[in-house]
């Protein structure tokens, strides 16, 4: 695991080096905009189809699910209390709360467990953000997002659902599924072929959105509850309640992972929209993701062998 996390790492290393390095003719912020909807609105939905359509769906994609339910809602309702013994604005408090109950799972749980675990993990991995954590996200993300937020516009969750191209191949990819249309071989291999880029181009982009100018020594202490409900909290949750729910051991591991990924980078979109702090959540994004390194370590070697 610790050389699959250095190797993820050059790529983010290099997507963070390119803010620097990117041609002056195109801002840095319009490179790393055209490459998150080049992967948002056409290579991840073809990933989506291509694993989907040929993906187990059963009663264990339901406790996947639920898995991926009890990590946000344990780490929500901790993040709550915590927060009641800060004096922080509602700016402050609503950029915290996204970034500790929203994992990174498909933006680095994705080429993390593609590495370590094989490609079989790709359909656990879309199947826990896709059916869990993006919902959630859409529509009771937003809403606390607006009821933090200082731009006071008006908020439509399930308008927002309808927004999100991964979504709609998923409905696609389930009815292709549950219909058992047979999938012809030019069309996986043109799916498959689209599908290569994602991990890192996937990488490439979280290294883009990492902003050094938001790390201040006296935000640490903020920080520091996120960081132990991202990488400790939430993954234990996720092995408790796979256990309980009598997961098979290497779904068990995967979602573990999964529950362990740092701070979601999608957040800073719905940041910026509904006036969050953007530049904590941003701080709470690198302090994770770094931190994952070692705590991802740990959690595979602790986790069953798959």
């Amino acid at each position: 695991m610790l050389t699959t996390m250095l190797q993820m790492g050059l790529l983010i290393a290099f997507g963070s080096l390119w803010q620097i390095l990117a041609p002056r003719h195109i801002p840095a912020l319009a490179h790393r905009r055209a490459l998150t909807d080049l992967v948002f609105y056409i290579l991840l939905p073809a990933l989506v189809v291509d694993v989907i359509w040929r993906a187990p769906i059963d009663i264990t994609s339901m406790k996947i699910s639920l898995i991926a339910l009890s990590g946000l809602a344990v780490s929500a309702l901790v993040m709550s209390v915590v927060l009641r013994f800060y004096r922080l604005t509602g700016t402050q408090k609503g950029a915290l709360l996204l970034a500790a109950v929203f994992p990174n799972a498909t933006y680095l749980g994705l080429p993390v467990t593609n590495q370590v675990l094989g490609s079989w993990s790709n359909s656990v991995v879309l199947q826990y953000d896709l059916f869990a954590c993006t919902p959630v996200l859409l529509t009771l993300g937003i809403m606390l997002a607006h009821h933090y937020g200082a731009d006071g516009r008006e908020v439509h969750p399930l308008r927002e659902l309808t927004k999100v191209p991964p979504l709609w191949a998923v409905t696609v990819a389930i009815a292709l599924n549950l219909l058992d249309v047979p999938r012809p071989e030019i069309v996986h291999n043109t799916l498959s072929t689209l599908s290569g880029a994602v991990v890192p181009l996937m990488l490439i982009a979280l290294g883009m959105s990492i902003r050094w100018d938001t790390m201040r020594l006296r935000i640490l202490p903020l920080l520091l509850p996120v960081a132990l409900l991202s990488l400790m909290v939430a993954p234990a949750m996720a092995l408790w309640v796979g256990h309980a729910l009598a997961v098979p051991e290497h779904i068990g591991t995967a979602t573990v992972l999964l529950a362990a990924m740092p701070t979601m980078i999608f957040g800073i979109v719905i940041c910026e929209r509904y006036g969050l702090d953007t530049a904590l959540y941003a701080a709470a994004i690198f302090i994770t993701t770094v931190l994952s390194v070692g705590s991802l370590t740990i959690w595979y070697q602790f986790l069953p062998a798959v």
